[in-house]
């Protein structure tokens, strides 16, 4: 009798035990299949494919381009770790694609506002343009709502300020999204 009784709650208790270890394991997994399949990263590379699509031809292969820091549209002096970033990323993607990107953050004569990035206004970028030997400069901005962040990059031409190529894409405003766009 007192082995059955054993028994039975080793029967019980068996499999508590192996759902604590697959919980583990699933959390683990959950955590790294969030994490890897991000909406951030692939948001902002597809937008920089579309621009890239967009530019075909109308580029010219020896010059430049310079990515200035997206910025709040309400705000246009103020970024967060979001536009920061979002710069970043379409900037990689664009020199993946094969463009010549200018990395500003290494250049002394751009204005830089401490925490914000490099922040261009419209009569400063034909003057950075220029030094730099840019044909193109990309800017955007990014508009917040409760649940949604609404992104918008251009390219531009600095010296006739004629739109090149042009994304709107959205980020829905989840944990990650949120905390970039914190304030510093």
């Amino acid at each position: 009798m007192p082995m059955t009784k054993l028994a039975s709650a080793l029967l019980l208790i068996l499999p508590l035990l192996l759902s604590a270890c697959a919980t583990n394991k699933d959390k683990q997994q959950r955590d790294y299949t969030t994490v890897s399949s991000n909406q951030f990263i692939e948001a902002n590379y597809k937008a920089a494919d579309s621009l890239m699509r967009q530019l075909t031809g109308k580029l010219a292969g020896d010059k430049p381009l310079i990515m200035a820091t997206l910025v709040n549209i309400d705000e246009l002096e103020q970024t967060t770790t979001l536009g920061r970033l979002v710069s970043e990323q379409l900037s990689t993607r664009l020199a993946q694609g094969g463009l010549s990107m200018v990395e500003m953050k290494l250049r002394s004569n751009v204005y830089l506002k401490r925490n914000q990035g490099e922040l261009m206004l419209t009569r400063e970028i034909g003057e950075v343009a220029t030094a730099h030997n840019a044909q193109a400069i990309v800017v955007g901005s990014y508009a917040e709502t409760s649940d949604m962040v609404f992104i918008n990059v251009k390219v531009i031409q600095p010296n006739t300020n004629f739109v090149l190529a042009g994304q709107d894409y959205v980020l829905a405003k989840e944990a990650v999204v949120r905390s970039m766009l914190q304030r510093n």
